[in-house]
């Protein structure tokens, strides 16, 4: 019937007109749902993590009301957006069941009139009552488009993030000759910082010899290591390994250049074999046993019940710091790579096993181009060059005894240990 079919004619952008109001406020709140659940999420997870400094400065009241405040917020939000996605059935119900009172009036007044029967007007409301209905539902389905659409945004922009370091234009069949590592007037500084963190470096580290870098606390040491395997990337200068400057080289063919042991030992779940075997996935398990016992870690582990398939907590937190870093050593001299790098890899071993350690890997890395960052300077004592960092600048370079003949500030931090060693 072509008068009734005004009906719908008329109904449907009303119903189109309640979908998009509701969407075009659901999507700004959707869109802030997502930023506070990462909120709540991050303070509560720094709750858990930092539980023991809470308990110690007895501030459970104040991350009690911080945790408040952001559910709190969380609450609002959802239930601002239930309110709006609640409230469309109403409104839908609504203009459909006037629709059908409008179809019943009008198509009345047909019948009596002569110009529709009474079965047609049947037909016509079921006929209706399926259109409507199938609009409704597909308004649901509009419905789960903002969240999607905030959700989106967010993986959109993780996929669509370009890495600030890529790799560089040389192949990656083309590898340097040796493991000489060469600093020219190298500056690094971070994103808006107001100085650079390392300024004007320029050394050379030779395979075969080891280079040790000392300095103060935040000096710029594990910088200064991070800028060879571009974990960061120079803001001016440039870096060679092997007379190749490392921004021209692919970045796999580069790491694959350098065994790494970070200044956080770090550990994966899973069992020992695997951590170990990260450093060269085809090592037999007697390969796995003499790097243990290069890093004087084979005593711990054969006590161990399962041995090499003892399970490794996630991070290593079933073992000790200095079982970590002897672990994380271990893995390192697996790889067998031309250059080594130890970001203070040793500050949690007591002097004795320290001192077995070193002595024990110097065969191991007769041939390596090693740099090392150390606290103690007993650790760095045989170094071959050692690098004093000060504020982020090279003030001075040389060997022990020369330095401590000519720099007042490597002298400082020698006497301030060695006052440390003898007190009782």
């Amino acid at each position: 019937d072509l008068a009734l079919s005004g009906i719908v004619v008329a109904v449907v952008p009303v119903l189109a007109v309640i979908m998009v109001m509701i969407v075009r406020r659901l999507v700004p709140l959707y869109r802030e749902g997502q930023e506070l659940i990462d909120r709540i999420s991050r303070v509560r997870r720094e709750q858990i993590i930092g539980a023991n400094v809470i308990r110690g400065f007895v501030r459970q009241g104040h991350e009690i009301r911080r945790f408040d405040g952001a559910n709190r917020e969380l609450t609002r939000n959802n239930l601002h957006s239930a309110l709006l996605v609640g409230g469309m059935m109403p409104m839908i119900m609504l203009v459909v069941n006037l629709s059908s009172v409008a179809v019943v009036w009008f198509g009345g007044h047909r019948i009596q009139s002569g110009e529709m029967k009474l079965g047609a007007l049947t037909a016509f409301i079921a006929y209706i009552l399926q259109i409507l209905i199938a609009i409704m539902m597909a308004m649901y389905v509009f419905m789960t488009a903002p969240r999607a659409a905030a959700c989106a945004e967010r993986i959109r922009a993780v996929l669509e993030t370009e890495p600030a370091i890529a790799d560089g234009p040389v192949p990656a069949e083309s590898r340097p000759e040796d493991g000489t590592v060469e600093f020219r007037d190298v500056s690094f500084a971070y994103p808006g910082a107001e100085a650079p963190v390392l300024e004007s470096l320029s050394f050379r580290a030779l395979p075969g010899t080891t280079t040790a870098i000392i300095g103060a606390t935040g000096s710029g040491k594990s910088t200064l290591l991070n800028l060879l395997p571009r974990f960061l990337g120079t803001t001016a200068g440039q870096i060679t390994i092997g007379g190749c400057e490392v921004r021209d080289l692919q970045l796999a063919t580069l790491r694959s250049l350098i065994a790494v042991v970070p200044q956080h030992s770090y550990l994966f779940s899973g069992t020992l074999a695997d951590n170990l075997r990260m450093g060269s996935p085809e090592a037999t398990d007697q390969e796995l046993w003499d790097v243990l016992t290069t890093a004087q870690a084979a005593g711990f582990v054969r006590r161990l019940p399962q041995g090499l398939q003892s399970p490794v907590s996630q991070g290593g937190s079933n073992f000790s710091g200095g079982q970590r870093q002897r672990l994380c050593i271990a893995r390192a001299l697996l790889r067998r790579a031309p250059v080594y790098l130890f970001d203070d890899s040793f500050s949690a071993l007591d002097y004795g096993t320290d001192y077995r350690l070193r002595r024990a890997m110097e065969p191991l890395l007769r041939a390596a181009t090693v740099l090392v960052v150390a606290e103690r300077v007993a650790t760095i004592v045989d170094a071959g060059l050692i690098l004093v960092l000060e504020n982020g600048r090279l003030v001075a370079q040389g060997t022990h005894q020369e330095l401590m003949e000519s720099s007042p500030s490597y002298r400082e931090i020698a006497a301030s240990q060695l006052v440390l060693e003898e007190t009782p």
